[in-house]
């Protein structure tokens, strides 16, 4: 896995373009990377419906839960499965619709200056360890390209949408992503 000359788009993994992303706003740099947690239906994992989502093709009718999503228009730059597959949505150059209402050191609208990356999973269900590996792998590759991701602005979801988002959640371990993380150094 490497990242492409132009720094868009990650090599050697699986593409499925979204159209849900925009141009970043003129003159904004990233600054930012927000770690998800996602699972469809909610507790469930494998299957298409992420995918789905991201592109506007999610059947409402496919489960009960599918309802209230039919008409969301979100994406994420990167999901990780449990398995340790790697799918990009979008583009890094370009803005994904991923923080929504969001706040991080006096700024608002995360998204503008953000890199979103999903984990298929729930808040109180433990992460798997490929997921940790391809994550770090991942950290290193972008902080190569935007040295500016330390540690301390590599953040949860619930930090920057505090009382609205609770993801990556409590079994998420912070502490074995960031070792992991100076592992690649080596």
């Amino acid at each position: 896995m490497q990242l492409d000359i132009n720094k868009s788009w990650l090599e050697g993994i699986r593409h499925y373009p979204s159209p849900h992303c925009d141009a970043r706003p003129a003159g904004l740099e990233i600054e930012l990377l927000i770690i998800h947690g996602i699972s469809l239906p909610p507790g469930e994992f494998g299957g298409p419906y992420i995918d789905q989502l991201f592109t506007q093709t999610l059947d409402k009718d496919t489960h009960p839960y599918f309802a209230h999503l039919a008409n969301l228009r979100v994406s994420a730059h990167l999901l990780i499965r449990r398995t340790g597959e790697v799918t990009q949505y979008v583009s890094f150059q370009q803005r994904a619709w991923h923080a929504g209402v969001s706040h991080f050191q006096g700024r608002s609208t995360c998204n503008d200056f953000s890199i979103g990356i999903e984990l298929e999973g729930c808040d109180n269900i433990p992460y798997t360890e490929v997921q940790y590996q391809q994550l770090a792998k991942i950290i290193k590759i972008l902080q190569q390209a935007w040295p500016v991701l330390t540690e301390e602005r590599i953040v949860g979801h619930s930090e920057i949408a505090p009382g609205r988002k609770t993801d990556p959640g409590p079994a998420f371990e912070w502490g074995k992503l960031y070792n992991l993380v100076e592992m690649q150094c080596g």
